[in-house]
């Protein structure tokens, strides 16, 4: 049975900590990482969560005790893995068009790092040379994912080295020596058939012969989950069983056994997460009738930037008759989190639920408008726990220097 927390919970919660509010529920998070360990159980697979989707400290210390890694995508995400508890060759560090001395940093630091550009690899391989072992992420030239802006294996794409330079690459490592130690590719989020990831593993292998001290391929991940009642999402137990059998012939016809590495990190935590708004408006239009919620953009930005469904409901009248609403935010700007859509009654001071906001939720907030950021709450074993306080307005101002 799915996890999930119940109306009553998420009540609760926001009475007792105020809205808007983020709530987490650690045991769905637990589930997810269970069914991946499971989906792959045949296959010589470690997953790296992908931290860029949540990284309250409480969340990564959650990942790491029920038995993930860590992928970080800039120096301060890898510091707050090693406060957390992972040692560092449990995290995966692949930043994107940074300066030299953050691949210096995370080196100094011992983690796994992740290039993307030659480059920075020529630098890497002239300072290094095999001293210290690299992994290198390539641009399959795939197209794959839900929306354009989180597809990053295409052609046109910042992400990655091309597979069309490979004799370049080749010509960096072997002129300064370095140890490759592993292959990376990313093609997008929610991405629905398993045969896009297939694909790119046929595209790994192949550049996999180019590196005779391989030790790993990395997918990358981009499993897709629910948004929608009808929504199809990734079958990863399909996929195990496909690259379980793609590993094995490799391993035959090269008579070396490599790992596969996955970062997921909407696939974990999407479904954990619930923001609980309240309604403070009805306001009736000639053309529709709108619910304003204590919240906008700033604290959650997916339905505006990426046209982003999310699941709302009004858990403080479940049972009343459905209406027709379009629900928006207090930010001065057009924030429509939801256009024409049915939710039982809403009246003000209604709490509203916007389901599947563990990812890119709060991670993507901000103080615009000078609003405040909201708290974040973690459920575990039923217990509610204030894991970030919320902000107040002496936050506006802490890191600002007045001068006049």
């Amino acid at each position: 049975m799915p996890q999930q927390l119940t109306n009553e919970q998420l009540i609760d919660a926001a009475n007792r900590f105020g809205t808007p509010l983020y709530v987490y529920h650690a045991e769905k998070i637990e589930e997810q990482l269970n069914r991946l360990k499971h989906a792959f159980a045949a296959c010589n697979a470690k997953f790296f969560y992908a931290c860029k989707s949540l990284t309250n400290i409480n969340v990564l210390k959650l990942v790491k005790q029920y038995g993930a890694n860590l992928d970080c995508v800039s120096i301060n995400e890898v510091k707050l893995g090693l406060h957390a508890g992972f040692e560092p060759k449990q995290i995966l560090f692949t930043p994107n068009c940074v300066d030299f001395e953050e691949i210096e940093a995370g080196i100094a630091l011992g983690v796994n790092v992740n290039i993307d550009n030659i480059s920075m690899l020529e630098r890497f391989g002239s300072k290094y040379g095999n001293s210290y072992p690299v992994c290198i992420r390539l641009n399959p030239h795939i197209m794959a994912g839900g929306n354009f802006k989180i597809s990053t294996g295409h052609i046109d794409s910042k992400f990655g080295i091309s597979i069309h330079q490979m004799r370049h690459i080749e010509r960096v490592v072997k002129s300064t020596n370095i140890h490759v130690a592993g292959l990376h590719m990313h093609t997008g989020s929610e991405i629905k058939d398993v045969n896009v990831f297939l694909q790119g593993l046929e595209v790994m292998f192949e550049m996999a012969r180019h590196f005779p001290k391989l030790e790993f391929i990395d997918l990358g991940s981009g499993f897709k989950v629910p948004y929608k009642a009808d929504d199809v999402a990734t079958d990863v137990n399909s996929l195990g069983n496909k690259v379980a059998e793609a590993f094995a012939a490799y391993e035959k016809e090269n008579g070396r056994s490599l790992e596969i590495w996955f970062e997921p990190g909407k696939y974990l935590v999407s479904e954990c997460g619930y923001f609980v708004v309240k309604a403070n408006v009805i306001k009736q239009t000639t053309a529709t009738v709108f619910v304003g919620v204590n919240s906008g953009f700033n604290h959650l930005i997916r339905p505006m930037f990426y046209e982003a469904y999310h699941r709302i409901e009004n858990i403080s009248n479940p049972n009343g008759p459905e209406r027709i609403y379009t629900v928006v935010g207090n930010i001065c700007e057009t924030d429509t989190f939801a256009w024409d859509r049915k939710i039982n009654e809403v009246r003000e001071g209604d709490y509203l639920v916007f389901y599947n906001a563990g990812a890119y939720g709060f991670e993507m907030s901000s103080n615009f408008n000078s609003r405040l950021k909201p708290a974040e709450v973690l459920i575990k074993n039923g217990e509610v726990n204030l894991i970030r306080r919320r902000d107040e307005f002496e936050d506006l101002l802490k890191n600002q220097v007045e001068i006049l």
